[in-house]
């Protein structure tokens, strides 16, 4: 299809995006298929805008949450907290042995997997002196496996009978990235929504803890900062908790901001290409599909049978 074409096209999609006729699911489908078929006529401007409005999206989120809830979850779950990242990051690197894979990506992929995937990834590169081609076939491949929790996790709840509690735990724990989280818990419900999205931004703060730890075991220069759009969200959570008289104006900015995550969602799809899924391999692949399929289902059975 002819670039002029393509153009007016991508900006038609995008449009709809801003409808409530497209759900979160079928924008991220919807843009990963346009960008392998045709082709993202706006590559690097998708990436870039994707990752300041994913950002902006949280912060509006945290407009319908409650800043008590945001502790208690913090102090409730320590424990579970930190024995769930240590092991995780520990089978990773078991996973990584088995299939001889790069040390550096399989460490990006178990960072990623355990706390919350590109954010993770992108706080980790710098202390582990991550080259660029290790960080893209780690992103790479988290992408797509977000793809798939995206959609199939509400499906598995569904199946499981979930409550909105149960599965909103269960995506945070066990979903990558936040944006796949939050769209997932989304089309699940409110309340899923709610908890789902306070999770795991409380455990995303660990991501601080865990990378000034891996600099100390190797002896690495680079600091991590913890990523602003958690700030943001805590302060959007505190306002919306202590300023209760202006409910309605928070009310509206987390309705935009749901609409915002949607219109991101179809950019992060649009993002995908052949040459991503080439750079990676299968080896990354089936070492990040185990460890998420190993990691998702011992989550799912620990909240079916209570202990969670």
């Amino acid at each position: 299809m002819p670039l002029t074409l393509k153009k007016p096209l991508f900006l038609i999609l995008l449009a709809l995006c801003i409808t409530p006729f497209i759900g979160a699911g079928s924008a991220l489908v919807i843009g990963a298929a346009f960008a392998m078929t045709l082709g993202n006529p706006f590559a690097e401007l998708s990436q870039k805008a994707s990752k300041w409005m994913l950002k902006a999206a949280v912060v509006g989120l945290g407009f319908a949450v409650d800043f008590n809830q945001v502790i208690e979850v913090g102090s409730s779950s320590l424990v579970l907290t930190i024995v769930s990242i240590t092991a995780i990051i520990g089978l990773g690197e078991i996973l990584t042995q088995v299939f001889k894979l790069n040390r550096n990506t399989g460490v990006l992929i178990s960072f990623g997997t355990a706390i919350c995937g590109g954010s993770a990834i992108a706080a980790m590169a710098p202390v582990i002196k991550a080259k660029d081609h290790e960080v893209a076939v780690a992103l790479g491949v988290v992408f797509m496996l977000n793809g798939v929790g995206l959609l199939l996790f509400p499906a598995i709840g569904h199946y499981f009978n979930l409550t909105e509690q149960q599965f909103g735990m269960w995506a945070a724990l066990a979903i990558h990235d936040t944006s796949s989280v939050v769209g997932a818990s989304a089309t699940y419900g409110a309340v899923a929504l709610s908890i789902a999205t306070t999770v795991k931004l409380t455990r995303a703060m660990w991501i601080i803890p865990y990378t000034a730890l891996a600099g100390v075991f190797l002896r690495s220069d680079e600091k991590a900062s913890i990523p602003l759009f958690i700030v943001g969200f805590v302060l959007a959570a505190l306002i919306n908790t202590y300023l209760p008289q202006f409910s309605p104006v928070w009310s509206v900015i987390n309705i935009v901001a749901k609409q915002l995550l949607i219109v991101t969602l179809f950019l992060i799809g649009s993002g995908l290409s052949l040459a991503i899924l080439k750079q990676a391999g299968l080896k990354p692949f089936i070492m990040a599909i185990l460890l998420w399929i190993v990691v998702s289902s011992v989550i799912l059975l620990l909240i079916l049978d209570g202990l969670i």
